[in-house]
């Protein structure tokens, strides 16, 4: 299983980083209610099953696509000696750490480039969506938060490239799931509490500590990788 550190670190990344989701997703979370009675709109305990399920329908595809890129990268990883593939796995988890670090703390943009990739394969996907709106039952919400799972967004993208080193399938899904549940806050929040939550997540000191916490996290490993590699050089001696 992937250690507790990792998972807490892709918690975090998907609390702290949901405030770019605000922006990308506003418009979806829109047309989710838009078909909806008034009075259910105007109710947050009548509309909170809809957003429950639209939310689940989007972390299940994020830990469905988490579990591919752990399947894919175990399989690339094996072509290697397995104490090889198991230093390639955590230097390149270091690396996405620090590169999320560094992006929800606003010192690097980088990550976009991962967008405008994944929005050439999300005009495929996109017109599937639209056939389940407006949304009027339950599953219509489901569904559409199936097909939300695959927006292009940088920090999705970032994860996932992340789950690549997970080691397993199982390993990848669940560092995805963390990362999905760490947004599912804001993305709930509503009313005067989202926006009281947004102000909080987007203030200076936040983002910094936040993006903090996670470099670290990263260096961290980068280090433990190079401890392993020393100790497996010296056993092979």
């Amino acid at each position: 299983m992937p250690s507790e550190i990792t998972l807490l670190s892709a918690l975090l990344t998907g609390f702290f980083g949901s405030v770019h989701c605000i922006g990308m997703c506003g418009g979806i979370v829109g047309a989710l209610t838009v078909g909806l009675p008034e009075g259910t709109r105007q109710a947050p305990s009548a509309i909170l099953p809809y957003q429950l399920f639209y939310n689940v329908g989007r972390i299940t595809s994020y830990t469905i696509a988490g579990g591919m890129a752990g399947f894919i990268g175990t399989r690339i990883l094996h072509t290697a000696s397995l104490s090889q593939g198991q230093l390639v796995g955590m230097i390149v988890s270091g690396m996405f750490m620090i590169a999320l670090g560094l992006y929800i703390s606003g010192w690097w943009r980088g990550l976009v480039l991962l967008e405008r990739l994944g929005s050439k394969i999300w005009q495929y996907i996109e017109p599937i969506g639209r056939t389940f709106i407006p949304v009027t039952h339950l599953w219509q919400a489901l569904s559409l938060g199936l097909v939300w799972g695959w927006l292009p967004c940088g920090m999705v993208y970032a994860v996932l490239v992340w789950s690549l080193s997970a080691g397993s399938a199982t390993q990848g899904a669940m560092l995805m799931l963390a990362f999905g549940l760490g947004t599912l806050p804001t993305l709930l929040a509503l009313g005067e509490f989202a926006r009281k939550l947004e102000s909080f997540r987007n203030k200076h000191v936040v983002r910094k500590i936040a993006g903090i916490i996670i470099i670290f996290f990263g260096v961290w490993i980068l280090i433990n990788s190079g401890g392993h590699d020393l100790m497996d050089s010296h056993n092979h001696h």
